[in-house]
């Protein structure tokens, strides 16, 4: 199984413990994802996220619909959480969530990382377009979150 991984990292003008509840918030999930996705949690929805919490969700994938769940293994506040899918596209999803005190603000680095099924067919949809796919979502979230919190201030 071959692991790809995505790094991203994002200062954000917010105190460690604010940027943590922000982004660890599943009700702002919705909001920072790309609406080409057309991303919908499905019920139950969770209340606080901790460790065990279950996150069951939809979205489209080109075209075709898919029913994700990923679980909360990791719930550090504020300073990481790691969500894993349990049910999904990807044989393998890990994405870590990290928080750092930076000079009046909050450095969040995210990093995730993943595999694909199907073996060479797989490797070959990598190529295509999940890198691609996967690179297009993350920049969208970076200026999903840069817009929300300016709407804050």
């Amino acid at each position: 199984m071959r692991v790809h991984r995505l790094e991203r990292a994002q200062r954000v003008p917010l105190p460690l413990e604010e940027a943590f509840a922000f982004y660890g918030s599943a009700d702002n999930l919705e909001r920072l994802t790309p609406p080409w996705l057309r991303f919908e949690i499905r019920d139950p929805r969770p209340g606080e996220l901790a460790a065990g919490a279950l996150l069951h969700y939809s979205l489209v994938l080109h075209r075709f619909p898919v029913r994700w769940t990923t679980e909360i293994r990791t719930w550090e506040p504020p300073h990481r959480f790691v969500d894993v899918q349990l049910r999904g596209p990807y044989r393998l999803w890990e994405h870590s969530h990290v928080f750092e005190p930076v000079g009046g603000g909050t450095l969040i680095a995210d990093r995730v990382d993943y595999a694909l099924p199907c073996g060479p067919l797989g490797a070959l949809a990598h190529v295509a377009f999940v890198r691609r796919d996967l690179r297009r979502i993350f920049d969208y979230r970076r200026d999903a979150v840069a817009a929300a919190l300016a709407q804050r201030e």
